[in-house]
């Protein structure tokens, strides 16, 4: 009787055991999607949440020092779908930047991008600036003038940032909660306010 019983609570510490797995299982990535918010809320970046919650939020960042991109503000657009991390977010620029792998008009960030080099926000935001990939490009003329003439491209670069990522410019920058930030090509009118970016048609 006592095998019989302890075999029964075996199985029933087996049984136990597997359906806490599975709920951690099911709760991680929500946990994941908080811990990563909250590391970056941490960070050098001022993090605008959207709706009170944790999901969609506004991210805003500077150029890294000792590239093209210093002394540039740019603010970005983040949703976090529930699968994350295990499905890549959804991120796009809300002013205008001049990279290979952003789209100018939209301001979206090439999806195939994020998905090779993903990493935890405060990390990724910095890496994208510091290292464009030309080869998968959403900006072919951006890509094309950094394979040819890099000085050339450093200057646009730079030219980009007086015009469009200076601090007096985010003031006039709506919070994105309207925006689609696929990376879908948009066909927005040349006739739009080109100071801003992320108008992308749904």
């Amino acid at each position: 009787m006592s095998y019989w019983l302890s075999l029964q609570s075996i199985h029933f510490e087996h049984q136990g055991l597997n359906s806490q797995a599975s709920y951690c299982k099911m709760s991680s990535p929500s946990k994941r999607r908080d811990m990563d918010v909250m590391k970056l809320m941490m960070s050098d970046h001022t993090v605008e949440t959207i709706n009170d919650g944790l999901a969609e939020f506004n991210v805003e960042f500077h150029g890294p020092k000792e590239s093209p991109y210093e002394g540039g503000v740019w603010k970005v657009r983040v949703e976090l779908p529930d699968a994350y991390p295990y499905k890549s977010p959804s991120i796009g620029f809300l002013n205008k930047i001049y990279h290979p792998n952003v789209d100018e008009l939209s301001g979206s960030i090439c999806l195939d991008v994020i998905n090779q080099s993903w990493s935890p926000m405060f990390v990724f935001l910095p890496q994208l600036l510091l290292y464009p990939n030309p080869s998968d490009p959403l900006n072919g003329d951006a890509a094309s003038l950094l394979l040819k003439d890099q000085q050339q491209y450093e200057k646009r670069v730079k030219e980009y940032c007086e015009k469009y990522a200076k601090r007096d410019k985010l003031e006039n920058i709506s919070d994105g909660s309207d925006v689609d930030i696929s990376d879908e090509e948009s066909t927005q009118s040349e006739d739009d306010n080109d100071d801003i970016a992320g108008h992308a048609d749904p």
